[in-house]
């Protein structure tokens, strides 16, 4: 028998005779309740959806009821089908969870209960519902628990809120350990595609260690299904992007380089679109812009922009990309054309040295190889008879001391001092200038030292 066809499927599962009566004799179901499933079991959807009209809560409130306190699996599996052929037909329904007259009921927690204990059929069934009727939550007022209660009423009920980190647990638990070896992963994604636009369970997530879960599955796809499964994690990620915390552990990985591969290997618009706007919220943050350009995005981003798309986002996206991405190369190849200045030690006053921005963009590349641009510029002070060039020199060392947050201190251990002081006896008005400049930053600190700047 192959695993499909060992596998449930709802049609299945609802062709089963439920004895619901024995379930009343043991008072396990109510009157009122074998009465309403009685009204609704094995009638068509055009019945089933005119009862759920006129008294929807009523239902799912027996639904509710059966997975709380039945544990026979075959009527869990068959109430699970009843609630996911309920919601297929008509995923609005969902809200009737969150029905005020089920506010005296946990409605939450059979379903928390199951996603742990069910198996396959049951724990699919039971995420996907719970994650449809977290996604219509009412956001209530602060101080009122989604429930309904006061927040200051100690309540006996699985409250929204832990429902729903509950359940980004178990999600989180599936993309590590899959209880099915090839639906649970695609299910956790689908989920989490929906559940992470809300700020908490962004942070549930990245507190659960799961970002990196994410990576290896962004790979190019081919079928239909692979499609869907990577556009879905690219969903996750985009969302993510939107969070600090997870980008800080997105910079951990090698996710660019993936993504990348996707645009490159992908047709589908939704695939290429999700990926771009991930690209574009990524590119300020830390170090992405300069792998971006390494990974020679700019080339891909022109190329995409030849072909025809019909999203306007994904076109505004693009334009704003290769904005973005010339602006990080003209910033990169501007301290590469400062380094070539100081490394043949033809330094004047280019607009660079006075502009705040070189200095904000670039002060951590002065770090590169144990500070090698500072002890070149220390060396001119050393060796160079152009006023120029030490004018300058001075005039940058000062700079690096006013933008590095150690600048004082990295500068004085290299021993900067004697050097600078030895020029403010200079016959060049310019290098005296720039030496006390330099002098001053180095012993007031920048703080005091902007003020004394003429």
């Amino acid at each position: 028998m192959s695993m499909d066809r060992a596998e449930l499927t709802t049609e299945e599962v609802l062709r089963r005779d439920i004895p619901w009566e024995t379930y009343m004799a043991t008072k396990l179901i109510s009157g009122t309740g074998l009465q309403l499933l009685r009204r609704y079991d094995n009638k068509s959807e055009s019945q089933r959806a005119a009862l759920l009209d006129d008294d929807g809560p009523a239902y799912v409130g027996v639904f509710v009821n059966i997975l709380r306190d039945i544990s026979k699996e075959e009527t869990i599996e068959y109430v699970f089908g009843l609630i996911d052929e309920m919601l297929a037909a008509n995923p609005k329904r969902a809200r009737l969870f969150h029905d005020r007259s089920l506010s005296g009921s946990d409605t939450y927690g059979p379903f928390l209960k199951w996603l742990w204990k069910g198996n396959w059929f049951i724990q699919e069934k039971s995420c996907k519902t719970l994650s449809l009727i977290m996604s219509v939550r009412p956001k209530y007022k602060v101080g009122i628990l989604s429930n309904g209660k006061a927040a200051n009423e100690k309540s006996i009920f699985t409250s929204a809120d832990d429902a729903l980190k509950g359940l980004v647990e178990w999600l989180c638990s599936q993309l590590k350990n899959p209880s099915h070896p090839y639906r649970a992963v695609p299910t956790a994604v689908n989920c989490l595609a929906t559940l992470l636009r809300e700020t908490s369970v962004r942070a549930s997530f990245v507190q659960a260690d799961s970002v990196k879960l994410l990576v290896p599955l962004i790979t190019p796809a081919t079928t239909q299904q692979s499609i869907q499964i990577l556009y879905e994690t690219c969903l996750c990620v985009w969302l993510l992007s939107y969070y600090d915390a997870a980008v800080d552990y997105l910079a951990t990985t090698r996710i660019l380089p993936r993504l990348v591969e996707v645009v490159k290997g992908s047709t589908k618009e939704k695939v290429v679109r999700v990926v771009i706007l991930t690209f574009r919220n990524l590119l300020s943050k830390g170090a992405f812009g300069a792998q971006m350009v390494d990974l020679g995005l700019l080339q891909l981003v022109l190329s995409l922009k030849g072909q025809s798309w019909s999203d306007e986002d994904l076109l505004e996206a693009l334009n704003q990309l290769e904005e973005g991405l010339k602006d990080n190369i003209k910033r990169l190849s501007s301290f590469d054309k400062y380094k070539q200045e100081v490394l043949l030690g033809q330094l004047d006053w280019s607009p660079m040295h006075k502009s705040p921005g070189f200095w904000k963009d670039n002060i951590t590349n002065f770090e590169e190889n144990d500070f090698q641009i500072l002890r070149v510029l220390l060396t001119i002070l050393d060796t160079s008879n152009d006023p120029t060039a030490l004018a300058v020199a001075c005039y940058d060392l000062s700079q690096f001391i006013q933008f590095h947050p150690a600048g004082r201190i990295i500068v004085s251990d290299l021993k900067a001092k004697e050097r600078v002081m030895k020029l403010m006896n200079h016959e060049n008005a310019e290098v005296t200038k720039n030496a006390l400049l330099c002098i001053q930053r180095l012993f007031l600190g920048s703080k005091y030292a902007s003020f004394l700047q003429s």
